[in-house]
């Protein structure tokens, strides 16, 4: 109720929901050339390279694809980094990887010279609804946040507003080489909305996980009150469609446990729990001392932030099982806490990155692994030369990022065993970066590159599921025009319910001041 006109996308994926009908299309590929490591696949052989088809192929839903001659990394700890190799995707899965790939003849050949093939990343927090008020924080602290956004603004999306705003956030996500999103999404008032936001993860074709939440309300409130178990039946019967869902709220603020019937529900229905958690002067010290007397101090749970725990929480965590999502741009803006990198892998806790929400920052995968990077590095300088010491050699590497990035989301979000890495076997979420660009030529070490070189520019080819929403720089789906109408009509809407006195104030608070 919430689409105003079909996508264009070929049907590719039996499992996907949208409800659109859907335009063909086809692009020219070549193949390329090269030798690489040892094959590795499903009953995949080595053989003599064949010459490209003479036909252009098309991405149809039967047939299989095959990338050819790139620079593969692969996540994979067993596989590495290869050159000039080939992977093949059948369906929605990677059949083989290696060099000099024996396909099936009616295989579309994509060219991978000069490319470095990469799994999918995944965002474990981003807040979409708020993309229709992008770059609107760049001057906020967090306390700014919460005074204009939480007490001032959210009540102003409408459901429309909330599909807007989540529906240009995937637009915006597959564009940049971000195959799954984790949409905190707590601007979910009425059924209505939450219906909206499912609707615009559905309709983008991209993986996508809708973590419930409603900030108007607490949870054991909004949880209990039947929208989420309509919800469940009615669109997210099954864990293995492109879009599901579980829950998202902070960690406990007081001893006495009132959320307690919302982590029952949580518990008894298998859904996963996201927290905003150690954040400061917001996230009481004994928030997870809480979760562990109450028996929810859960492997399942991430801990979004982190940055203002005592040490004694990073131990809990780590002997619970759970994980942490990073959001370097925006803890160090915002400043809910330093980015607790280093605390966090001290402790052998796995991480995830996120970006948290474009009302302030770039919402870019790339940016967020340089952030960390350099958030930690440079934490570790100040530290040693508060000592009179020098870092001799760097703790945190380009490859530790990137794994966060990938394989550190799949398995936050459970899916670890399907997603995160180019492994035979796994499910299709790969994105293709150019190498020959001027940021990126002469191609030396890919990691090192996707790290501190590439950009959102780069990504030149996405597949999710098998199915290719982006191909030579050019996005599929979803449809960025209408992504942008409805976009500015959100935006529209909103300023003008917030009156330009506000509106203007909430661009350019004061200048710095502490409390």
């Amino acid at each position: 109720m919430h689409r105003d006109e079909p996508s264009l996308l070929d049907q590719q994926n039996p499992q996907d929901h949208s409800r659109s009908r859907l335009k063909r299309r086809s692009f020219l590929v070549g193949a390329g050339t090269g030798l690489g490591a040892a094959t590795v696949g499903l009953g995949a052989t080595a053989v003599a390279r064949p010459q490209a088809p003479a036909r252009t192929p098309s991405f149809t839903p039967s047939r299989p694809i095959v990338f050819r001659g790139a620079t593969v990394v692969t996540g994979d700890p067993e596989l590495g980094v290869l050159q000039n190799a080939d992977v093949l995707v059948t369906g929605s899965t990677i059949k083989a990887v290696g060099p000099n790939l024996h396909t099936p003849s009616n295989a579309a050949v994509v060219d991978g010279r000069d490319r470095i093939l990469m799994p999918g990343m995944i965002d474990t927090h981003r807040h979409m609804w708020q993309t229709v008020l992008r770059g609107v924080g760049a001057e906020w602290s967090i306390q700014n946040y919460f005074q204009f956004m939480y007490l001032g603004w959210a009540k102003y999306w409408r459901p429309e507003d909330v599909y807007a705003g989540n529906y240009l956030s995937m637009v915006e996500a597959i564009n940049s080489g971000v195959t799954t999103s984790l949409d905190w999404s707590h601007a979910l008032y009425t059924l209505d909305h939450a219906e909206a936001a499912a609707d615009a993860l559905f309709d983008s074709h991209g993986r996508a996980r809708l973590a419930y939440s409603d900030l108007s309300a607490a949870p054991q409130e909004w949880v209990t009150a039947g929208d989420v178990d309509r919800l469940l039946r009615t669109r997210f019967s099954s864990k293995n469609q492109l879009v599901t869902m579980q829950l998202a709220w902070d960690t406990p603020t007081d001893s006495a446990f009132p959320e307690r019937p919302a982590w029952e529900f949580a518990r008894d229905r298998d859904l996963m729990v996201t927290q905003h958690a150690g954040i400061w002067e917001y996230s009481p010290d004994n928030a997870l001392q809480i979760l562990r007397d109450n028996g929810f101090l859960l492997p399942t749970n991430t801990y979004v932030h982190g940055g203002s725990f005592p040490d004694s929480a990073y131990g809990l965590i780590a002997d619970s099982g759970g994980n942490v999502s990073v959001s370097a741009e925006s803890e160090l803006n915002a400043g809910q806490g330093y980015p607790p990198t280093g605390k966090v892998r001290e402790h052998g806790i796995p991480i995830s990155l996120s970006m948290d929400t474009s009302v302030w920052w770039s919402s870019d995968m790339f940016s967020a692994m340089r952030a960390t990077l350099n958030a930690d590095r440079g934490l570790d300088h100040q530290t040693a030369q508060a000592d009179g010491k020098t870092v001799v050699n760097n703790d945190l590497r380009t490859e530790d990022v990137i794994h966060f990035a990938t394989q550190g989301g799949a398995d936050a979000l459970g899916l670890g065993s399907s997603l995160g890495s180019i492994t035979p076997g796994k499910l299709a979420d790969l994105v293709m970066l150019r190498a020959d660009t001027p940021s990126m030529v002469p191609l030396t070490n890919a990691s090192h590159q996707i790290v501190f070189q590439a950009t959102r520019a780069e990504v030149d080819t996405v597949l999710v599921n098998g199915r290719v929403l982006k191909y030579g720089g050019e996005l599929i789906s979803p449809d960025l025009k209408r992504a942008r109408r409805l976009a500015e009509a959100s935006r529209d809407h909103i300023r003008e319910k917030a009156g330009e006195k506000q509106w203007a104030e909430g661009q350019e608070p004061p200048p710095f001041k502490v409390a």
